[in-house]
């Protein structure tokens, strides 16, 4: 999990919570919004959660979102172990770092926003290309949803 910010056509900053699975490369997904903090990153995990169950664990930075009691309750309410990355060390957290730059070449590069409706249905659409559509050398060149159901069946 990680954060990226960009701003819409008014200049107004928005920032992206990107979620993904570093098993399958999925991105299980990315909810955009002006603030994002630890309670609204919770609920939206929360959200996640009731398609894709809780993880054991989950590798984040340590931001502040990431290191106040808010998040650090709610995962131990959940029986998940945070995974803190060392400080200034990004390749330790590589997947999600990777996948930003993909999103950010892909989406935020390339779209001036109008808002954040717009924002939030173009991201939308590219998940579900990037989640069914795209083949991950990593992955034996199939999809993330092709790998997830390969290794569910097995």
């Amino acid at each position: 999990m990680d954060f990226m910010s960009d701003s819409s056509r008014n200049q107004r900053r928005f920032r992206t919570f990107n979620v993904i699975d570093d098993f399958n490369r999925e991105a299980l997904g990315i909810d955009i919004a002006v603030s994002l903090p630890a309670g609204r990153i919770t609920r939206y995990l929360d959200k996640l959660a009731e398609y894709h169950g809780y993880p054991l664990k989950i590798r984040v930075d340590n931001g502040p979102e990431f290191t106040g009691k808010t998040f650090i309750d709610w995962a131990k309410s959940h029986g998940i172990t945070i995974d803190y990355i060392q400080p200034g060390s990004p390749y330790q957290n590589r997947y999600i770092e990777r996948f930003n730059r993909t999103y950010c070449t892909e989406v935020l590069d390339l779209y001036l926003f109008n808002n954040l409706e717009q924002a939030r249905k173009v991201t939308e659409e590219w998940l579900t290309i990037y989640n069914t559509e795209r083949p991950h050398e990593a992955l034996n060149n199939m999809t993330p949803s092709e790998y997830k159901t390969l290794k569910q069946a097995a």
